[in-house]
């Protein structure tokens, strides 16, 4: 299988074939003109002794820049055609490319720690609860919320009913099974196709996870890297890793028919099952639950839920005709204010989002790690190694000159010493 052309040209292609091909003239033309004057050096060096000092420069350099044309060469194709072991590297270690890039990610991206790192950092409870209490967002709800209950909760006495709310709530939530129930709504969510979304937020995260950590990623390609594989490679191999991760992730995004998605499916499914009829699932989600239940700010919580609700819903019964329902919003953005400063519950419903996430990802890590290996495994030889040469030969042809400047310098330094150190 071969990578179509269209999935590797860029449209500054061009200008970057003009840069190289222009740099490679500069180099080529400092290695013939080492040649040159080595070779009039060596002509007239009998006659005239001192210029032995230019001779030495001019071999040591044109030894030097041949040195590095050959090694630079390498890298990308056989030197003059001729197929010399460990040559044309790119082309003839692709697969294991693909493979060191498959167990990169799996080792470094696709773990627990990292991923419950990052979606740790982004606290999606206390977004939620931020989004809830919004004025904006809270009217959404509000439109949904009991109008024609409001002349009963006026009747009703506070005090008791508070009380009552809050043993109500706790008796119900205590006979409630939370990770059955928890299976049911995941259920209703993955029914309406929602749980895609978590998917394409996870997608997001890892997509900025790749963007803020290059310098670990190229420092990491750089230590696994065998001994004999030169550092510009591993500095290709690092862009090739992070431009492979960047594209599959757009494409995990982008195409709503992807395999992964298909995956990920599956996984939540495994998982709500899990949750419906595991006894070592259910029996965890009651621990957490009575752990919530105990927090004596539960019962904080239920007393201002009631007394806020119950003040909303009477005055939007009693509003004007036309009017916003602007007391009612209040209210349910009072409640989520009430859950942003209940770190407890935040944290429980965080820790869910990335039990749940970090479950699906690390059953199926192993299958994305392949899907890269085997992607990289199916690039053509010859349009890898073009397009790695396209993207840093430029720069390695600088390497050409410095080999070339370098050495003539080191020929001069050693010719001297050997001169004078008589």
């Amino acid at each position: 299988m071969t990578t179509p052309a269209s999935l590797w040209s860029r449209p500054d292609d061009a200008t970057r074939q003009a840069q190289l091909d222009a740099m490679r003239r500069r180099a080529t033309g400092l290695l013939a003109l080492a040649a040159g004057v080595f070779a009039a050096a060596r002509s007239f060096e009998g006659r005239y002794p001192w210029l032995g000092f230019i001779r030495a420069t001019a071999e040591a350099s044109l030894v030097g820049g041949l040195a590095d044309w050959f090694a630079v060469t390498a890298l990308f194709r056989h030197p003059l055609g001729i197929p010399i072991p460990h040559t044309a590297i790119v082309a003839t270690r692709k697969e294991r490319i693909g493979r060191v890039l498959g167990n990169f990610v799996q080792s470094h991206f696709l773990t627990r720690d990292v991923i419950a790192a990052k979606l740790r950092a982004v606290r999606p409870a206390e977004r939620a609860a931020r989004w809830l209490s919004q004025v904006e967002n809270s009217r959404r709800i509000a439109q949904q919320v009991a109008s024609g209950v409001a002349r009963t909760l006026d009747a009703l006495p506070d005090e008791e009913m508070r009380a009552l709310v809050q043993q109500g709530l706790i008796a119900q939530l205590r006979a409630t099974r939370a990770a059955p129930a928890l299976g049911k709504t995941l259920s209703i969510v993955v029914a309406g196709n929602r749980h895609q979304e978590l998917l394409n937020e996870a997608v997001r995260l890892a997509a900025q996870a790749v963007h803020d950590n290059r310098e670990l990623i190229r420092e990491q390609v750089k230590s696994e890297s065998p001994w004999w594989v030169p550092g510009v490679v591993d500095d290709m191999l690092y862009q090739r890793i992070v431009g492979a991760i960047e594209t599959m992730l757009q494409g995990i995004g982008a195409d709503p028919h992807h395999p992964l998605r298909a995956t990920f499916d599956a996984a939540l499914r495994d998982f709500i099952e899990r949750l419906k009829h595991s006894p070592e699932a259910i029996a965890r989600a009651e621990a957490l639950k009575e752990e919530w239940l105990a927090d004596p700010s539960v019962a904080e919580l239920t007393g201002r839920l009631w007394e806020t609700t119950r003040g909303a819903v009477t005055r939007f019964a009693t509003r004007a005709e036309g009017a916003d329902p602007t007391p009612l919003e209040r209210g349910i953005s009072a409640f989520g204010a009430a859950l942003i400063a209940n770190e407890a519950m935040l944290d429980e419903i965080n820790d869910v989002v990335i039990d749940l996430t970090v479950s699906v990802v690390e059953q199926y890590r192993q299958e994305i790690g392949d899907f890269i290996a085997q992607t990289v495994a199916g690039w053509d030889p010859a349009a890898t190694s073009h397009r790695f040469e396209l993207a840093v030969g430029r720069d390695l042809q600088f390497v050409r000159i410095n080999g070339t400047l370098v050495g003539g310098l080191v020929g001069l330094a050693l010719y001297a010493v050997s001169r004078f150190w008589r």
